[in-house]
């Protein structure tokens, strides 16, 4: 059903879906985590450099769960518990049973479109972007969650305070400094994206220098420290074309965990739409109406951001409808 841009998103927010509770409390209890470990009905999510293990069966794709005693051995994270009481964790590690898990074998797929395009028979190694729109809620779900882990595990392992290496706690959720005891947390690292509008009821579409030509999507920018999100939105869209915008308007979020980002989306309305393109973050930018659009997707000149991300449900509830143009 289409909606307008007044209705809020059309669809959901593919890396914002979930089926288990992240069970907080229990971070802290370590007897509960060392029996939920032991436990053969706990499932094992395996996390290699963003990539997981993931089976097709039939039209069906989902991510390949060990029990504890099967998974590799390598650091692990709790993810949450289900309804039935089933705890989830990620360890960080090869990933085992697949050609291709280190990334460059014909085991490997590369940006699949549907689930029928992945081999079916084995394990397959693949990526958030290739299988987050694939995937269920359950499994989305768990793999935003390790692949952020993984990301912020890799990149901290030492005191900002004092330099040494720090130890994992909290189920994974927290690292300790041994030296001076200080908690550290998950980097989460706030970014605006917004969908430009004009009063012609056009929108705003932008490539990157490095991005290829025919890719288009909408501005983003991060919150900078001391800066509300709407004064963010403000000043990235003024700096990166020239345009000053007003009125933005909160539509959702979602995490994107490439390494740490949590995009939260909006509309803006354009007060001017002359555009002033900084070269150092935009090759190109230009207004589309709903027609253009139609037409430039169906003639190939401009492909969208992959439905997976935020920026794809913003453009398309602009539209009003689902687009093509992957």
């Amino acid at each position: 059903m289409e909606r307008s841009a007044q209705d809020g998103l059309i669809g959901p927010l593919l890396l914002a879906r979930s089926a288990i509770d992240r069970s907080s409390p229990l971070r802290g209890d370590d007897e509960w985590l060392k029996k939920a470990w032991a436990d053969d009905r706990s499932k094992v999510l395996v996390i290699h450099e963003g990539r997981t293990l993931v089976r097709r069966s039939g039209t069906e794709l989902a991510i390949e769960l060990f029990s504890p005693a099967e998974a590799p051995p390598g650091r692990h994270y709790l993810l949450g518990v289900d309804d039935g009481g089933v705890s989830y964790f990620a360890v960080s590690a090869p990933l085992p049973g697949a050609r291709g898990a280190e990334g460059r074998s014909e085991g490997r797929v590369v940006a699949p479109l549907t689930a029928e395009t992945v081999p079916e028979g084995r394990p397959v190694a693949m990526g958030l972007r290739q299988i987050g729109a694939l995937l269920g809620d359950r499994d989305a779900g768990l793999l935003v969650y390790a692949v952020a882990l993984e990301a912020w595990h890799t990149s901290h392992e030492f005191c900002p305070r004092c330099g040494s290496r720090t130890e994992v706690a909290g189920g994974g959720n927290t690292r300790v400094c041994p030296r001076d005891a200080s908690v550290h947390f998950p980097r989460v690292d706030p970014a605006v994206i917004m969908l430009v509008h004009d009063d012609a009821d056009r929108v705003l579409l932008a490539r990157g220098p490095s991005w290829p030509k025919d890719r288009y999507s909408i501005l983003a920018g991060f919150v900078e420290p001391g800066e509300s999100l709407e004064r963010a939105v403000i000043r990235e869209v003024a700096e990166e074309v020239g345009v000053t915008v007003t009125a933005p308007r909160y539509l959702g979020s979602q995490p994107w965990p490439f390494p740490r980002s949590l995009m939260l989306g909006f509309f803006t309305r354009a007060l001017t739409t002359e555009l002033r393109c900084d070269p150092h973050e935009i090759a190109e930018a230009r207004w589309y109406t709903r027609a253009e659009l139609t037409e430039a997707l169906a003639a190939g000149s401009v492909r969208l951001p992959p439905e997976v991300s935020i920026a794809r449900r913003l453009i398309e509830t602009w539209f009003g409808g689902h687009l093509s143009g992957d």
